[in-house]
């Protein structure tokens, strides 16, 4: 099984995608497992640039095939924000609780119907020379509840809601965000270029 180093700390991203990659004989560790990973700037303006500079800069350092991953929220009644800026809206020290209290705070007189937003995922797999192989984008949109609802997931899940399903991703179980998600259906789009690259591609 070819083994992917995702560009990020965050061990719940890492577990979800570890069980999205699986179907294409992929195993996901992330940076947590790598003591000397570089620390990234994510200074790109767009998730693509995020995602294509994470996956080639530790590729390069750790000389591992790397997944950068970029993704964030993008509310329309604040024209586009937080987008990238997502995981540290609320500022550098920002947890997803200060993150989701501000999001509130900033639509707390924007009523329901105009609260749509979506979510974005950008995946970027460079090889172990930092060559970019492999790269997939997925949506899902929804809307943003006036409060938490559910435990699950991270980030913004508890205030994101699918509309159609009448339910917040942090109601939801992990078999459900593996089919309805941002992240796996950008996984989803992986899959085949993967396979298109081998069982230990080189």
């Amino acid at each position: 099984m070819l083994t992917i180093v995702l560009g990020t700390h965050n061990r719940k991203k890492g577990r979800e995608l570890d069980e999205l990659l699986r179907a294409a004989g992929v195993s996901v560790v992330t940076l947590a497992d790598f003591p000397k990973a570089i620390e990234v700037v994510e200074d790109g303006e767009t998730f693509l640039d995020n995602a294509r500079k994470k996956a080639v800069e530790q590729a390069r350092h750790l000389g591992q095939w790397v997944l950068g991953e970029d993704s964030g929220l993008l509310v329309d009644a604040l024209d586009g924000r937080p987008g990238v800026y997502s995981a540290r809206f609320s500022g550098p020290d920002a947890t997803d609780e200060s993150n989701n209290r501000l999001l509130l705070e900033q639509l707390q007189d924007v009523p329901g119907p105009r609260r749509t937003a979506g979510y974005v995922c950008q995946m970027s797999l460079a090889d172990p020379e930092g060559e970019i192989r492999a790269e997939a984008r997925g949506t899902c949109r929804g809307r943003i509840l006036p409060e938490p609802r559910g435990t699950g997931g991270f980030g913004y899940d508890p205030l994101f809601e699918v509309i159609e399903y009448h339910r917040s991703f942090g109601e939801m179980g992990p078999r459900a965000k593996a089919v309805l998600s941002h992240r796996a259906r950008a996984a989803g789009r992986m899959l085949p270029l993967l396979a298109r690259l081998g069982d230990r591609p080189s």
